[in-house]
């Protein structure tokens, strides 16, 4: 193995560790809150983690992963730091404007703290910026310092507010809230750099000129986001929670190759953003083969063992459940979660978000009617496969579109139009 991809299996187990300790906490914070909560306040605050989540889809997609290709494209540090500026200033209006709009909703839901719980979405959105962009600069160990730092405070506010007894629901936004701001503030004060934020018009036209690629992304998240979220509205709306709650639990269990997936995203966007600016095709489709081919064994030696380990879960939960059909179903999922990052991870380099909206909403489509007709004609469990037959079309029609292109070496000279 050449020194180039130990670097890089380094950097991918360094990123996946501050992945898993951010993941694992919100985790445990989740299984605790079910015990000591309310129906209705463990209700807002899943809500509150739902909307989290959306903003960090849009967040990502508008100002991290732009800012990611264009950092790392840039040939001088002064113009990385236009682009971190740019971005930077997009990031803080987009995370402001989310948190306003988290803090309306819980509002009308008569929330408790509805402020603070939407203080805490928008910096958890513009932390996720931050640590993009820092990794597209290269400072994977101050990342990992601020992932510690969110992740320690948060334990530590979590356990004091529930010894102290008060109203835990506010409680925990308020910690939430804290340790984001501790992350964002060591993501920007560590590196000793000069925090420029600016609205002024030469800032303006330079995001706007990306902006004929970034407007498809809001198509393209929200595709998304209905692609991986179908077979939750459905089977919840026809079958009820209870026949959801096996299918939710067997996902679960999947959820580490969800971080590896987030990391490994996270790791690949600078450097296939690098050798596509230098037009070199033949090391992007070699890295893609690569990777995606190691990472999808692994995926399914992890398969292998949730199967082993599902039959001694002793749960209700599972009781009278198809574990085994959803196992292979939601194996399925995850694996092509993260044999596509390859290609999508080209595609948006490349800024071919229409396509990758185009894609998106087919393979919702195809998840939709699929998982429709197949609770019609037989039990929830066996759902999911509609949900995985969206995410096989979603994998072939993203490898066929960066295999035509690669080979062509044409396509991705859209990336450079933007300049």
């Amino acid at each position: 193995m050449n020194p180039r991809t130990l670097f890089l299996i380094r950097r991918l187990i360094l990123m996946v560790s501050g992945e898993a300790l951010q993941s694992g906490f919100h985790f445990a914070l989740n299984l605790y809150l079910l015990h000591i909560l309310s129906a209705a306040d463990y209700g807002i605050f899943a809500i509150s983690m739902v909307m989290g989540g959306v903003a960090i889809a849009y967040t990502r997609s508008l100002t991290a992963v732009p800012a990611s290709v264009w950092i790392s494209r840039s040939r001088t540090r002064r113009e990385a730091d236009a682009y971190d500026i740019t971005f930077g200033s997009g990031a803080l209006l987009l995370s402001t404007t989310l948190a306003l709009l988290a803090m309306a909703l819980l509002w009308l839901w008569e929330s408790h703290g509805p402020v603070i719980g939407g203080l805490f979405i928008g910096l958890w959105a513009l932390r996720s910026h931050l640590r993009t962009a820092s990794f597209a600069r290269h400072r994977q160990w101050i990342v990992s310092c601020s992932d510690l730092t969110f992740t320690f405070i948060g334990c530590a506010v979590t356990a004091f507010i529930v010894y102290q007894g008060r109203d835990v629901l506010v409680g925990i936004f308020q910690g939430l809230a804290v340790a984001n701001g501790l992350g964002i503030l060591l993501l920007l004060f560590l590196p000793r750099t000069h925090i420029r934020i600016s609205f002024r018009r030469e800032v303006r036209r330079r995001y706007m000129r990306l902006w004929p690629q970034l407007r498809w992304t809001v198509f393209y998240v929200s595709t998304a986001l209905l692609q991986g979220q179908t077979i939750a509205i459905l089977v919840t709306s026809v079958a009820g929670p209870a026949a959801y709650a096996p299918i939710a639990a067997v996902m679960t269990l999947f959820a580490p190759l969800r971080i590896i997936a987030t990391a490994f995203d996270n790791m690949m966007q600078p450097e296939m953003s690098a050798a596509m600016g230098r037009h070199d095709y033949a090391r992007v489709w070699k890295q893609a083969l690569l990777w995606s081919g190691i990472l999808g064994l692994g995926c399914l030696v992890y398969g292998a063992l949730v199967f082993l380990i599902v039959p001694y879960i002793k749960s209700e939960t599972f009781a009278d459940a198809s574990i085994h059909v959803i196992g292979a179903s939601a194996m399925v999922i995850s694996t092509l979660l993260i044999v596509y990052s390859m290609p999508r991870i080209i595609l948006e380099t490349a800024g071919s978000f229409s396509t990758l909206a185009l894609f998106s909403g087919l393979a919702a489509l195809v998840g939709l009617v699929s998982i429709a007709i197949l609770l019609a004609i037989s039990t929830p469990a066996w759902a999911l496969a509609g949900a995985a037959l969206a995410e096989v079309t979603f994998f072939s029609l993203c490898w066929a579109a960066v295999y035509r292109r690669l080979k062509g070496g044409a396509g991705l000279s859209t990336a450079g139009q933007a300049k």
